[in-house]
């Protein structure tokens, strides 16, 4: 009978039955899946942190110069109005036009991000221009919040003129040299910036309740407006805090709009989060059970496109991983950050795949009170931490064109590790990523040894990737780790 069992027990371990098997990555070089068609980058939102004696911005602005990304967006956004809007006051017998407090901000990002292309997003409309009850203050302090300052749900003026002359004005103040104001006195900056991409408004779905109708009216308005004077310049559409279907197939619908008006590109957001009540050792599930169903709901707006408005590009973003309140206000853990970059690796793998155009990480600052989880530089070094030395890693190694080729992993019980191989001019690549908070051991094939292996891990901390070299078949990933294999054979 002893023996019995022993044989019996013998066999179901010779097939993996009972035992945690070492899972084995596979790549298929000659078996192209696909052609890549992503760039990946992220957003960068104003904020007190980023004024000239901003604790974070020396540290940040350097970061974001080194990392040398394309479609860069850059949002001065409402919470700080001081800071996002250049019109404060109604026009009476004066105007209250001042960039004062809003360009060393605005320029210090243009020259960062010199020579790429940017995607240029005032999304704060002025206070005034909406009906409200009583008029809507704002702080006199520019570094306090204000976050009432997005109130309002309907335009004062319904020509919309202005608000679309707001727009050519502030437009021009960086691209033009100046602008003549509504009492026809001249404002000169003497700035000509290159702005190729603008995106109309942030979140109008949150920020003004509106409804698809009235924001595909203004987006319009808006796009006829500034066509006068940036008749180059390419639009972005949506920016959508949710992912609702009702917005995608009214604003797709070129029936929707006035004739002649582009649709280049429409954009949308997600950060995978928990449950306010959950601590932190559910978080490797319920980020990337978020992210899993985003990835399902793409595929189904992606659907929406291609039937409506097929030559449509799409730039997701807003791109992160968020704490609940009380986890935000207590000190963060360091095993965050890498979970955090773990979430974007998987968003970049399974959006390139979704054919996503671009891939924006939210966000280069933040701090706390200001959502310190969607920081990408470390609000107690001023360093870049894990999550954006995950985007430079992604960014320096795929480019577009680049080729996905077959890649599994046999054995991965519970898909704790995701992998992506990409080959670009003969160099092959593989993205991989650990889901879980547990060191995982990953077999290699042999044609693997004495490749470069990057990663960003926990012991790699606020600095950028660790090298090392393959020597064996097998490689230890880390707790939430990110690596980026490299092979020049």
């Amino acid at each position: 009978m002893k023996k019995l069992i022993c044989i019996i027990l013998f066999g179901l371990l010779d097939r993996g039955i009972g035992y945690a098997q070492t899972p084995q990555l596979n790549v298929n070089w000659n078996e192209t899946i696909m052609v890549s068609k992503s760039t990946p980058t992220l957003q960068v939102v104003g904020n007190p942190m980023l004024r000239p004696k901003g604790a974070m911005r020396d540290g940040a602005m350097k970061a974001l110069r080194g990392l040398g990304a394309d479609y860069v967006r850059y949002v001065p956004w409402f919470p700080y109005p001081k800071l996002a809007v250049a019109e404060l006051e109604a026009p009476g017998k004066t105007t209250s036009w001042d960039f004062s407090l809003i360009d060393p901000m605005t320029i210090d990002f243009l020259e960062a991000t010199k020579g790429h292309p940017v995607i240029m997003n005032f999304s704060t409309i002025p206070q005034w221009m909406f009906k409200t009850e009583k008029p809507v203050s704002y702080p006199e302090d520019a570094n306090q919040v204000g976050w009432s300052y997005a109130g309002g749900t309907e335009l004062r003026d319904t020509t919309m003129k202005e608000l679309t002359d707001y727009y050519v004005r502030l437009i021009s103040w960086y691209t033009k040299g100046g602008f003549t104001d509504e009492l026809g006195k001249y404002h000169k900056s003497g700035y000509h910036y290159d702005f190729p991409y603008w995106e109309v408004l942030n979140e109008p779905d949150f920020e003004h309740n509106m409804s698809p109708k009235t924001y595909t009216k203004i987006y319009d308005a808006i796009v006829t407006a500034i066509q006068t004077i940036l008749p180059d310049a390419k639009f972005v559409g949506l920016a959508l805090a949710n992912e609702k279907p009702e917005w995608f197939e009214y604003f797709l619908n070129p029936a929707n709009h006035k004739p002649g008006i582009p649709i280049d590109m429409i954009s949308y957001h997600c950060y995978a989060s928990a449950n306010s009540n959950q601590k932190f050792d559910a978080y490797e599930y319920s980020l990337f059970d978020r992210a899993e169903h985003f990835i399902n709901t793409v595929s189904y707006i992606e659907n929406i496109r291609r039937r409506l408005s097929p030559n449509t590009k799409t730039d997701i973003n807003e791109l992160g991983a968020l704490l609940n309140d009380e986890m935000r206000n207590q000190p963060i853990p360091a095993a965050f950050w890498n979970l955090s970059a773990s979430v974007y690796a998987y968003f970049f793998i399974e959006l390139t795949k979704a054919g996503i155009d671009i891939i924006g990480e939210s966000q280069l600052v933040g701090f706390p009170s200001q959502f310190p989880d969607a920081s990408m530089i470390n609000y107690l070094n001023n360093k870049p931490n894990a999550r954006f030395w995950a985007l430079k890693l992604i960014k320096d190694h795929i480019r577009p064109g680049s080729l996905l080729v077959r890649t599994n992993v046999d054995g991965n019980n519970g898909g704790d590790i995701l992998a992506q191989a990409f080959t670009d001019k003969g160099v092959k690549r593989i993205l991989l990523l650990n889901k879980r908070n547990k060191t995982i051991t990953l077999k290699l094939s042999d044609d693997l040894k004495g490749a470069e292996v990057n990663t960003i891990d926990e012991s790699s901390g606020d600095d950028q990737a660790v090298r090392s070299l393959v020597n064996e078949n097998t490689i230890v990933v880390k707790p939430f780790a990110v690596k980026m294999i490299v092979l020049n054979k």
